[in-house]
């Protein structure tokens, strides 16, 4: 899974949007709450940032989407004020 989520930048994450947020808040709630070792900690905060990294990686998909959906609405010549972000 690795490889997919920090290697190809087309590639999909195995993961979902949706699982991968619902396992970050879970890891952020454990990081939280306390009582962990500074191993264990550590090993939570580095799922979080891979975690992370696939939430941006849908993000950034989706937003390439919508960018080539409004460019193609626009027949190719977006306005100014037309992109989405």
């Amino acid at each position: 899974m690795a490889d997919k989520a920090a290697g190809a930048p087309n590639a999909e994450p195995e993961l979902s949007y949706e699982e991968s947020r619902e396992e970050l808040n879970n890891v952020v709630r454990q990081l939280e709450s306390g009582g962990l070792s500074l191993k264990d900690s550590l090993a939570l905060w580095e799922r979080g940032e891979e975690l992370a990294r696939i939430c941006e990686q849908w993000l950034e998909g989706a937003r390439a989407k919508l960018a080539a959906a409004m460019d193609e609405r626009a027949d190719g010549t977006p306005e100014a004020g037309d992109t989405p972000f």
